[in-house]
């Protein structure tokens, strides 16, 4: 191991706290460090650094004194612990001895010995006093009220000597010693450039302490936000009814029910099972880089969580141009940042509402986006972007199943079916509604469903059976015809008939 000298010490000198008044800065070795009076230098063996104690500046005759003594003992150099200011006849004997001459006020004077021998000393000692003292500039760096993340990583590598550096890296687990998390959200972690023994140690801790200043950031930021996420969950799955009576409390969470609302809609589906449900790990991770993806954007937004589902609104005023399209950019990116944390096994499929005014718009372009997601779900296109057709019936289904009321009282028609298991089930609302929308036609329904009529007209006899229905009877054809458009048109994954003879019908 090369021997430490003036030069290593004169490198380290911010770290130490201290600074360069006279004399050379070679490459003379330092042996080891020691304490003493300014009049008690005599006697010290060569190559030794030492430490002159006390808070006040000596006497200048004494410093001219000490300064004589190190030159004929071959001292490594002399550190005043007191704010020394030099005369001129000392800065010249200290040039022409040879003598480093150094001061260190406000360095307490032992922990100043202890850090110089450590770095003498070299190997494990030397690396724990660097990481030691880097691990203690961050966290007063840390403390400061505008601190920031960077600045932080800067103090700690004035003292590693190593570029600190925070990288991007999501995927990272939240357990690595060098992540970074909000919460057990990884956000990135801490590279160094020629790492060593004391960034090892450092590392770890530094990486800790930027997590709770993240957190602390992400709270204070987002907090107002996430705060009216539970309050959009229930306005968007309440009865249209009591809309009216959420303006109170939206006003007072700063919610602006009164402008233009466009929601998207994010819905997991996996790929082998799509009955499979997603993993609730990736929820805050999500949240967090929706959040961070409308940071600074003019628009009001805001991310919520139904079941497994995201929904993303932007709020802002009546008549604002390419409200849906800027809608569609930043929902992409959640999309596409979605499927990389959840991995190949599954995908994302984006719906997009149109903007509407007012609480009860709110609601309708969820229910636009909701519809427009497992519209496309439940025919098979999984991870595309789908905008809900706005013509003709699906508008009409959409007012239908935006209403829970609506909803449930037209699901109640076909609740027998559901004892058959949800294969069979869906597979019966499909038939009958080939059935009903063709006019009770065994043969064109058998020829949308590809079935023979004979099998048509099997599965409807167990359908109607499992109903107690009367199929000629004009409003029971269309009441059963709208509950099966609503059910198909909310179903969450595609079934397909597997058996041409009818044999899985239900």
């Amino acid at each position: 191991m090369a021997q430490y000298s003036v030069t290593d010490l004169l490198t380290d000198a911010a770290r130490l706290g201290i600074r360069h008044l006279a004399g050379p800065h070679d490459a003379r070795p330092i042996v080891r460090v020691e304490v003493a009076a300014v009049d008690r230098i005599s006697g010290i063996g060569p190559d030794t650094l030492v430490i002159v104690a006390g808070d006040e500046p000596p006497p200048a005759f004494r410093v001219d004194v000490a300064l004589r003594q190190a030159v004929a003992q071959q001292l490594a150099g002399l550190v005043f612990a007191s704010d020394l200011v030099m005369a001129d006849t000392a800065r010249a004997l200290a040039s022409r001895g040879g003598v480093p001459v150094f001061a260190a006020p406000g360095v307490a004077t032992a922990d100043l010995a202890v850090s110089i021998d450590r770095v003498i000393a070299g190997g494990a000692s030397a690396a724990l006093l660097r990481a030691t003292q880097a691990i203690d500039r961050a966290t007063e760096a840390a403390a400061v009220p505008s601190a920031t993340l960077e600045g932080i990583l800067a103090e700690a590598e004035r003292t590693l000597g190593a570029r600190l550096s925070l990288v991007d890296d999501p995927l990272a687990p939240w357990s690595a010693p060098d992540v970074v998390c909000v919460g057990e959200v990884p956000v990135g972690r801490i590279v160094a450039t020629d790492p060593d023994a004391a960034t090892t140690i450092a590392v770890p801790v530094i990486a800790a302490l930027l997590s709770r200043v993240a957190q602390l950031q992400v709270r204070d930021r987002y907090a107002p936000t996430q705060s009216r996420s539970d309050l959009l969950v229930e306005l968007v799955l309440a009865e249209s009814s009591r809309v009216e009576g959420f303006a109170p409390q939206a006003a007072r969470l700063g919610l602006p029910l009164q402008l233009s609302h466009c929601v998207a809609w994010l819905s997991p589906t996996h790929r082998a099972d799509a009955g499979s449900r997603a993993p609730r790990s990736v929820q805050p991770a999500l949240e967090l880089f929706a959040l961070q993806s409308v940071d600074g954007r003019d628009e009001m937004w805001h991310v919520a969580f139904v079941q497994d589902d995201l929904m993303l609104v932007s709020t802002e005023e009546h008549g604002a141009g390419d409200h849906q399209r800027r809608m569609r950019e930043v929902a992409v990116r959640v999309q596409h940042h979605a499927e990389r944390l959840m991995g190949d096994e599954w995908t994302y499929t984006l719906g997009l509402g149109t903007p509407q005014p007012g609480g009860l718009g709110l609601r309708q372009s969820a229910a636009e986006a909701r519809i427009a997601v497992e519209s496309a779900i439940a025919a098979g296109r999984p991870g595309g972007v789908e905008l809900t057709d706005m013509t003709g019936l699906r508008r009409v289904l959409l007012d239908v199943y935006a209403s829970p009321i609506s909803r449930n009282l037209l699901h109640d028609l076909l609740r027998p079916l559901d004892d058959l298991g949800s294969e069979r089930a869906l597979t019966a609302a499909r038939t009958l509604l080939s059935y009903l929308s063709h006019r009770n036609s065994l043969a064109h329904a058998g020829r949308e469903l590809n079935l023979h009529p004979n099998a048509v007209g099997y599965r409807l006899k167990r359908i109607k059976a499992a109903l107690e229905v009367d199929l000629d009877d004009p409003d029971t054809r269309f009441a059963l015809e709208l509950a099966c458009r609503v059910r198909l048109l909310g179903a969450r994954r595609r079934t397909i008939d597997t058996d041409p003879r009818g044999s899985s019908a239900g």
